[in-house]
């Protein structure tokens, strides 16, 4: 693709990106800007790593980039994120279902609010998020992108609240499709060993979990970024399906 194209792929189209703040949700959100989107970043308490990303958004094209703080879990919340978009570009062509809770719930321990928590931010606020954007995707002829998970399809054990979350999407993705369509594409990625979790994890671990990759590698945020890309640009006839974007660790589980 020449600078051109990629500069304006998405001109005069608006992407809402949740989770935007860090990690991969930030990459997504300088890739759709750097191809002309105007961007929302969505965050929770990032609040100032999302103000710094849409200064330097803003810096590059001005009025270009604007930031919503919002629980997810809080019941207003999608509303009040996808009118924001609104209020501010007039239209939403992109959703990208980004924002992600994780972390262990060995059985025995499983609380009600790890199951709130878990299956409110991975599974329920998605569903409500899309209901909230349908109308305006519908007239821009527009994609939903879910971020969902290897482990929708293998449970992480230990981790049984968020695989279940994590399937959970993946069934929401094929039925958004079925119920958006024709104007509205649905599709998910499922990311493999991308991005270590933020509090880190044991270098063996990490090994162990690179060597069960068809690869022998980890992967990079850039790779999540080009699948969700591919969904936006290039796959006009492309609903309803999830690619995983592991390395093939799902193959030679």
């Amino acid at each position: 693709m020449c600078d051109m194209d990629r500069t304006t792929a998405f001109a005069g189209r608006a992407a809402l990106v949740t989770g935007a703040a860090r990690r991969i949700g930030a990459a997504l959100a300088r890739s759709f800007h750097a191809h002309g989107a105007s961007v929302l970043v969505h965050c929770h308490r990032s609040t100032r790593d999302a103000e710094l990303l849409c200064q330097e958004l803003n810096h590059k094209r001005p009025d270009s980039a604007v930031m919503v703080s919002a629980d997810l879990l809080d019941p207003g919340s999608p509303e009040l994120i996808v009118e924001r978009a609104l209020a501010a570009f007039g239209r939403l062509d992109v959703l990208v279902n980004n924002a992600s809770t994780f972390y262990p719930t060995p059985l025995g321990e499983i609380t009600a609010t790890h199951w709130d928590d878990l299956i409110g931010s991975n599974l329920r606020a998605p569903l409500f998020l899309a209901q909230a954007a349908a109308p305006h995707l519908r007239r821009t002829q527009g994609l939903i992108v879910n971020m969902i998970d290897i482990h929708a399809q293998r449970p992480l054990p230990q981790h049984t609240v968020y695989s279940t979350a994590k399937a959970g999407l993946a069934m929401l993705t094929r039925s958004l499709a079925r119920e958006l369509a024709p104007q509205v594409r649905v599709n998910g990625v499922a990311p493999g060993p991308v991005l270590w979790p933020d509090g880190g994890i044991d270098a063996q671990l990490q090994q162990e979990i690179i060597s069960k990759t068809l690869l022998k590698r980890s992967g990079d945020p850039e790779d999540i970024v080009r699948a969700v890309l591919f969904f936006a640009k290039d796959a006009p006839y492309v609903t309803g399906q999830i690619l995983a974007v592991d390395g093939g660790r799902s193959v030679g589980w």
